[in-house]
């Protein structure tokens, strides 16, 4: 059987890393027809935009992408084509595993972690109200007289909604991907002792949900002490489940639990679309250098065999990552006790020792 897969190689490093990723998933002899579009900051000249029609079209016609990173300008210039692409795609499930593999540095082992992300709702809905523009000093009146509460002179604003709606789906995609894959436990991430009409919205609806799978354990934990026992002690969890902004805390933090955004794969899904990703950004300082770490990208496109079904293939691949990676032989600088050391592999090297390994 052959697969159309979106490809969106990204811009900053995003080529080398999904060029990489390209590689080592045609190794595993599953039939993949990419259909390749440009999005990003370097195509903004060319159609206009950083997110082109035709790749809405593409994923939407396929069903799957594999993407890479794509620069977003801090505090300025175009909204971040991710969120836009999750907004236009109703991705609503920001799927992260987080698992150390043997030979990669880091003050933890044996952590494996899955972080889901709702990626609709909460602060990064993008309801934002500007400093100083007219509908803001509207708004602050509104809230000075409605809500008797002072929101100072000059402020922006940012609203958080939380649904129930929002809160079922991801809380049932997370219980959904517990029972799958054989996990145990779902914790859901809240701050609902202090806000208690959208957090406590989160929560109450994940208690509901959980009462549904008696087989999967559940709890949950307030966000600042979820951080604290996530350093201390995260072998204790297993699937973690949260609102937008903890989420994306979260996933960070659990990446670093594991040796970082280099070895942390991503996906954004949905009922009808998945974009597959590595977590990590564009870093266009090493645009072109050949050093970047492939890793996250090439576990992406192990979660994306498994989404197409291609489970042995999935499996053979994160093997031969592993292997590499225990090894520590022809892996990137930042893989190695040293990273200073010479003999460290570029991108597209790691790339041929991970097809090499492949059986």
């Amino acid at each position: 059987m052959e697969h159309v897969v979106t490809l969106i190689y990204g811009d900053g490093v995003g080529p080398e890393v999904m060029t990489a990723a390209r590689r080592c998933i045609e190794a595993t002899g599953v039939r993949i027809k990419w259909e390749v579009v440009e999005a990003g900051a370097e195509v903004i000249p060319k159609y206009g935009t950083p997110l082109p029609e035709e790749v809405l079209e593409s994923i939407k016609r396929n069903g799957v992408a594999l993407k890479g990173p794509i620069t977003t300008p801090v505090g300025s210039g175009f909204r971040s084509v991710n969120v836009a692409l999750r907004k236009e795609l109703d991705l609503y499930a920001c799927l992260r595993p987080c698992k150390w593999y043997p030979g990669v540095r880091s003050r933890y082992i044996g952590v494996d972690l899955i972080v889901v992300r709702e990626n609709t709702e909460d602060l990064y809905a993008g309801i934002e109200y500007e400093p100083g523009k007219p509908e803001t000093e509207e708004f602050i009146r509104f809230v000075r007289e409605r809500k008797k509460t002072v929101i100072r002179e000059g402020s922006g604003i940012s609203l958080k909604p939380i649904s129930p709606a929002a809160s079922e789906r991801i809380v049932r995609f997370a219980f959904n991907y517990a029972r799958r894959n054989g996990r145990k436990k779902v914790t859901a991430v809240h701050k609902a002792n202090i806000m208690k009409f959208s957090d406590g919205v989160f929560l109450e609806t994940a208690r509901r949900v959980a009462a549904e799978f008696p087989d999967i354990a559940f709890e949950d934990r307030i966000v600042d002490n979820m951080c604290m026992q996530l350093v201390q002690k995260p072998e204790l969890y297993d699937v973690i489940v949260a609102p937008n902004l903890y989420g994306d805390i979260l996933s960070d933090l659990c990446a670093g639990l594991v040796g970082g955004l280099g070895v942390a794969p991503g996906a954004n899904i949905g009922d009808q679309v998945a974009v597959f990703e590595p977590t990590h950004g564009s870093a266009p300082k090493y645009a072109g250098k050949n050093k970047v770490n492939p890793t996250a990208a090439v576990l992406s496109g192990v979660m994306l065999l498994r989404y197409l079904g291609e489970l042995e293939a999935a499996r053979r691949l994160e093997e031969a990552v592993a292997r590499v990676i225990k090894e520590g032989k022809r892996v990137t600088y930042d893989l190695k006790p040293d990273p200073e050391d010479p003999t460290a592999a570029g991108t597209s090297e790691m790339a041929d020792a991970i097809i090499e390994a492949l059986c």
